[in-house]
Order: C-alpha cells, then structure tokens, then sequence
C-alpha cells in the first residue's frame, strides 16, 4: 500500500496562447518509483490552463492509483498554481477558476503544496513536449500506456515485479537503473569534464553521495549486477554500491561522458568568452562537435548501442548502470522519444537515480527520474 506520494505537474504553450499541453505523474515519495504517468495535448491555450490542467491530470491519477495515500505532496514549477491552490493569492483570471474549482475538487484531506525550479521538475516537462512533438510528428498527441497513463504495479518496490500495464504481455523487461556518479572538484567548480581530459575521482562529499545511493539500492533491493563508465569518478561510485550490495562492477564504455575536447577544465563562461564562436555553433545544433571533441549527435548512437548491448546480455534482470549527466539524458530522450533539444531542459542532481524499464518489443517506460536519495 502507498501511503506517501509526491504529484508532479507541469503545462506549457507555444504561443501563450498557442499548442498546449500538460504532463504529470504520480510518484512513490518512499522509493521514488513512478506509480502512473500521463502526457497530453489540450489544443490552443495558455501556459496558466496547461498548468492547472496537468495538476488535475495529477491529481486525478493519485485518486486512481494510490486511492490510500495519506501523505501528498504537489510539486510544480508554476508559482501561480502552487500559491493560488494553497490560497495565498487570489485566482484574478476567469479562464482559470473553473480548472481551479475542478482541482479542489479532487484534493485529498490533506495536501503539502511545493514549488520547485524549473530543473526539478523535468520529468513531468518532458512528458508535456513529449505530447506535443508527438502531435506534430502526426500522432495522436497522448504519451503513456492505453487510457494515457503508465503505470506501476503497486504491489511490490522490486523493479522486476513492477511490470506495469505490459505484465503478462511483453514478459520480464529489462529494468537499468541509472546512477550519475558522486561530486568531485569538477563538479563543485562546474567545469566541463568530459571522457578526453581530466579524470578526476570523488570527493568525500561524492563518496557520501554514493554511500546514501548504495543505501537506497540495498534497500529496493532485486539489483543483478552493476556496470560502470570506465572513468574515474564513475568506477569509485559503482565500487561504494558494489560493496553495499556484494555485487562485482563490469565496465562499459559506451556509458562514458561526451568527449568536451579543448573545453575540457573550463567553465562556460571561460568557454563564452575564449570560443564564443564555436559555443554558438555548438549550442545551435547537437551535430557540431566542440574544438577536438564529440558531438551530441555521436553520443546518442554511442550511448544507444551501449543501451542495446546491455539489454542484451541483461535480458529480464536489473541492473545498476554508473554513468554520467550526457549519457543518461540520452537514454532518457530515447525513452521519451523526444527530439535531441529536450536534452537541454533536463538537469540531473550528482548520485541521482533514473530509472527505465524496456520490454521485448522495444518498448520503453521512464519509471523515476533524478531521485536523490536522503
């Protein structure tokens, strides 16, 4: 039974007024596991109504999905939302009182609203250009399993037994559960540090970063074997879960971060102003490499074939995978099926979890998403 859980919304339009839609998704505040998700496109509106409306996409599958939950908690980005729903200001626009009405309606007893920046809620961001890229691409604009949503079994914290609406259809699927690596100097002075240049290890803040991951690991328990990123940082992290679990640690390089090339070591604003040129260029477009180094693009296929030769040799189990921000966006993005850009809306927290699941058919689910364990 779930008792505790954390709603995630998000809305947007590209236009304000212009295509909307909304993302949101239902959480597991324990475990970080998503319990149902849903993605959507809503016509012609604001950003405000893609808000509210995804809130009651959210509150709507917590009604259905946890109906016990005692405990929630509403994450969004929307200021507005989040302190017109906790009655701090007043709902001014006629064209949002009745989606108001509508979500007070649905609250449970008691509910802890919470505004996040935008980098936090990423998950339920990427659910809502999902939607609309869908759209656009010719689809029907939906993104989640029939009915809209994705679901988890309820039933059990195991990613194995978290088969969802595909159980008993396309068989066991292949759970990864990916690990950004621990804080080192790079990350605390945030320098581009990618697979060409330096290859610095954890600090003891990192190495208690990935004790607290090993801890939330042991505890969901069901993890088969840990791969890592050859780099430095990446095998020190998957060493501390490796203890913790008594697991040995197999490396893939696919998992390696982007190769950054002569930016490796610099900030971005010692890159703006040394490279302006070749920054514009390469924040233009995921096909233009970095002076010396590689492009997005070459690392969606690396990180594609690493994912695939995982899902291969790991058919049916679970595994940890140590990686890097790049790399896991990338999976992330094939999951979504999302264009290259949504890589540039989402952040991930050092010793982050991301979790996915991928089914015989080729199939995919984003089970969580940046959980940073306590």
């Amino acid at each position: 039974m779930t008792t505790r859980i954390i709603i995630e919304a998000d809305g947007g339009s590209r236009g304000n007024p212009g295509p909307s839609s909304y993302g949101a998704l239902v959480r597991d505040a324990d475990t970080g596991m998503v319990i149902a998700q849903r993605g959507e496109t809503i016509g012609i509106a604001t950003n405000n109504v893609a808000e509210y409306t995804g809130l009651i996409a959210g509150l709507e599958m917590a009604r259905e999905y946890a109906p016990d939950a005692t405990d929630v908690e509403v994450r969004m980005d929307s200021k507005l939302v989040i302190e017109q729903m906790a009655g701090r200001w007043k709902i001014k626009h006629e064209s949002m009182k009745p989606l108001a009405v509508e979500a007070q309606r649905l609250l449970p007893a008691s509910v802890t609203w919470t505004w996040v920046p935008r980098e936090q809620n990423a998950a339920a961001d990427a659910l809502a250009n999902a939607a609309l890229d869908d759209e656009a691409g010719g689809g029907s604009g939906k993104v989640g399993a029939p009915g809209h949503h994705t679901t988890a079994a309820a039933a059990s914290t195991t990613p194995s037994a978290q088969l969802g609406w595909r159980g008993g259809v396309h068989g066991e699927p292949t759970t990864i559960i990916l690990l950004r690596h621990g804080i080192t100097q790079s990350t605390e002075r945030k320098l581009f540090c990618g697979s060409g240049g330096a290859d610095p290890g954890l600090t003891q803040t990192g190495v208690e970063q990935a004790q607290r991951a090993a801890g939330w690991l042991k505890r969901l328990g069901g993890v088969d074997a840990i791969v890592s990123s050859p780099m430095q940082r990446t095998r020190e992290t998957a060493a501390v879960v490796a203890n913790e679990l008594g697991l040995d640690v197999e490396l893939e390089a696919g998992l390696a971060e982007a190769s950054f090339g002569e930016w490796d070591g610099f900030t971005f604003a010692e890159i703006m102003e040394r490279w302006p040129t070749e920054l514009s260029e390469w924040l233009g477009s995921t096909a233009v490499a970095p002076p010396g180094g590689e492009p997005f693009d070459e690392v969606y296929e690396r990180v594609t074939a690493a994912a695939d030769r995982l899902l291969e040799t790991y058919a049916g189990k679970t595994i940890v995978a140590v990686s890097h921000v790049t790399p896991i966006k990338m999976m992330v993005r094939r999951t979504l099926d999302a264009p290259m850009q949504v890589i540039y809306k989402i952040e991930l927290s050092p010793a982050s979890i991301t979790t996915i699941q991928w089914y015989s058919d080729d199939t995919s689910s984003l089970r969580n998403f940046n959980v940073v364990p306590d």
